[in-house]
């Protein structure tokens, strides 16, 4: 219990005071549930929290737990969400996400995650929006518990790796 909150705290001071939070299950970030594998509400509210060993998704009563040795890709950027498409298959990440997109004017910030469980053979993906404040440490920290770099999916033409 106590490395868990160490770690929490860790991530806490590292990404700064915005509104992310310290808790008992990992560094607290709020944004939104923009499409995925997962059978959340599309475009409301969700925390995730980022722990030791899982990043927990967690909307109203509904909880998810992916472990952190599943995560196979995270992406970023403002098409984040064709790569994930791709990974979990045609109809789980909603068109209306590319309309979107493609009608705003505003930047949004999108990460999505890839995950395969070897052991259950399942394979899912998500694709959150992040909170201008929040983006770049929620990035951080995920590169930091999965070992993975994160991949720029509004890069073309070489699987862009910079960070943003």
């Amino acid at each position: 219990m106590l490395p868990k909150r160490i770690l929490s705290i860790a991530l806490a001071l590292v990404i700064g005071p915005q509104s992310v939070q310290a808790v008992d299950d990992g560094a607290k970030f709020p944004m939104k549930y923009e499409g995925g594998s997962l059978g959340l509400n599309q475009h409301d509210k969700l925390d995730v929290f980022l722990g030791k060993d899982s990043v927990s998704v967690v909307q109203k009563k509904q909880r998810h737990e992916i472990p952190i040795k599943a995560i196979t890709e995270v992406s970023y950027g403002n098409d984040v969400h064709r790569r994930v498409g791709a990974a979990v298959g045609v109809g789980i990440v909603t068109l209306g996400i590319g309309a979107l997109l493609a009608l705003t004017k505003t930047k949004k910030h999108y990460v999505g995650l890839v995950w395969e469980d070897k052991v259950g053979n399942s394979k899912g993906g998500i694709v959150f929006k992040v909170g201008k404040g929040e983006y770049r440490g929620f990035l951080t920290a995920l590169e930091g518990l999965t070992g993975l770099k994160a991949v720029n999916a509004d890069e073309t033409g070489g699987g862009g790796t910079s960070k943003p």
